[in-house]
């Protein structure tokens, strides 16, 4: 008897310690959609059957709705994923935007999607997913708009969720769809003087996802970051970004070793496709697969079981990747 006490005590510690397994895939980002050979093997080997492909973004410039960075396609892509076409509309498309408004946008967005699925002969999903960080000012009309595009594409219409629309649930509205994508990065911005990770800062994160588990939803993925950036400073503390740089760009004879991860520059010169002056910082900031587990692990215990869409599929990012 009290060997099968022993033999189911360690049954349950083993089931409780048993590490969970989440398919996997990626967002592609990119206006050209086209992949090299370490991204090809990238995405044939993750674990899910889709891709989440950014199609465009959408605008409201001088008062117009505008299609912005529309997707192209290289004669060369294939892949057996099938593409869940993901839109990024900014929040002030839906400032004093009106009913009829709506509609036309939502017809417009779809025919578009439907107009590039067809030309490029693209293997669709029967969803669509919507990435907007709307606000408590736009969420009326945005979730209309969600509404209105569902009934229109006769589509499963999805979309992603910002950390602040977690914690701030009550003001900001729960969107009418059935699945969200929660984004598990940009946890500060990258131009405001900080110690912190902008990309990741994982107390930032557990704070505003620490009661996750009561947000109305079961069907929630999780997008986490792979990407990384320089944040240069100049001589007057403003900032700006350089996308995909990483720490191994920094070993340059012109750049002096500030720390880890910045440098000061002492040559005037063109780095990286940006001219440079003498005095300027660079700033790196990166995500571990050591951060990626820790916020996974602290995802585990609010969530059952979700997806992971990895932000994004680039050589850059995936290569050297424990996945």
């Amino acid at each position: 008897m009290k060997f099968l006490q022993l033999f189911f005590a360690f049954l349950f510690v083993a089931s409780c310690s048993e590490k969970k397994i989440h398919p996997y895939t990626y967002y592609y980002w990119k206006t050209n959609l086209a992949l090299n050979q370490s991204e090809k093997k990238a995405l044939a080997e993750s674990t899910t059957h889709f891709l989440c492909t950014r199609f465009f973004d959408v605008d409201k410039i001088n008062g117009k709705f505008e299609p912005v960075a529309v997707i192209t396609k290289a004669k060369s892509f294939s892949t057996e994923k099938e593409i869940i076409p993901t839109v990024f509309i900014t929040n002030r498309t839906f400032y004093q935007i009106k009913g009829e408004e709506i509609t036309f946008l939502a017809e417009s967005i779809y025919q578009l999607i439907q107009k590039k699925v067809n030309d490029y002969q693209l293997s669709s999903s029967n969803e669509i997913q919507i990435d907007c960080d709307w606000t408590a000012g736009t969420k009326d009309d945005y979730f209309k708009f969600l509404n209105e595009l569902k009934k229109i594409s006769g589509k499963e219409i999805t979309c992603t969720l910002r950390l602040h629309q977690v914690k701030d649930k009550n003001l900001m509205g729960i969107p009418p769809v059935k699945k969200v994508y929660l984004m598990c990065y940009s946890t500060s911005s990258p131009l405001e003087n900080s110690d912190k990770n902008s990309i990741l800062d994982i107390n930032i994160l557990k704070s505003y996802l620490s009661k996750l588990e009561d947000y109305p939803f079961k069907n929630i993925e999780v997008a986490l970051p792979i990407y990384s950036w320089g944040i240069v400073t100049n001589h007057l503390g403003k900032h700006k970004l350089i996308n995909a740089l990483s720490k191994q760009d920094l070993e340059n004879e012109n750049f002096k070793k500030i720390s880890e991860n910045e440098i000061e520059i002492l040559k005037d010169g063109f780095y990286f496709g940006s001219f440079l002056n003498k005095g300027f910082k660079i700033k790196i900031e990166e995500i571990s697969d050591e951060q990626i587990k820790e916020v996974v692990q602290f995802l585990d215990k609010k969530i059952s079981a979700y997806n992971i869409i990895y932000y994004q599929l680039d050589s850059k990012f995936v290569e050297g990747r424990n996945f």
